[in-house]
């Protein structure tokens, strides 16, 4: 039922769609993409794009890291990404020189807004890193970068009124 209020579709709205052909898609594990933008150190895969799937908005897939790898610095244009850690420990790294580092673990989201030159590092030594990936566009962007990264990069914590430093407890 669609009100004023709500202008979501419904299939009324749409008598002459073929819904089997274009309504829900699932992509099996084992037919994933690999013939995407890749960055040194990391094998992508997409699982949900415009040609596999026929997204409009959205990229999603895979991303390994193997044990003690990183990947180049890069970023993803206007794209903003979503990394949600499966398996494994990430240690991210980011800004103009990736002066700035934090970690992430099973079950935990990494943001990454437009832009933001970025490093991917496996931080284990034995086992692999196993991340899903979503980006906001259908297509894959990644911008390899050149860049001079600091020695010692500076380690931020997820701060607000909610969550306090780790060093105020």
């Amino acid at each position: 039922m669609s009100t004023d209020k709500d202008p979501t579709p419904t299939p009324a709205d749409h008598p002459k769609t073929d819904w089997r052909e274009h309504g829900v898609k699932v992509i099996k594990g084992d037919q994933l993409d690999t013939n995407t933008p890749q960055t040194p150190g990391m094998n992508r895969a997409a699982a949900i794009n415009a040609a596999r799937a026929g997204a409009q908005k959205l990229w999603a897939g895979t991303v390994t890291i193997h044990p003690n790898a990183k990947t180049g610095a890069h970023h993803h244009g206007a794209l903003e990404s979503v990394i949600y850690v499966v398996r494994g420990q990430a240690r991210m790294r980011w800004g103009e020189h990736l002066e700035y580092t934090a970690e992430a673990g099973p079950g935990d989201f990494i943001f990454v807004p437009p832009y933001v030159p970025h490093q991917e590092i496996n931080a284990s030594t034995d086992d692999p890193l196993e991340c899903v990936l979503v980006r906001s566009d259908n297509e894959a962007v990644v911008v390899n970068l050149n860049i001079d990264a600091v020695e010692q990069p500076e380690t931020v914590y997820w701060v607000d009124p909610i969550h306090k430093h780790p060093h105020d407890h």
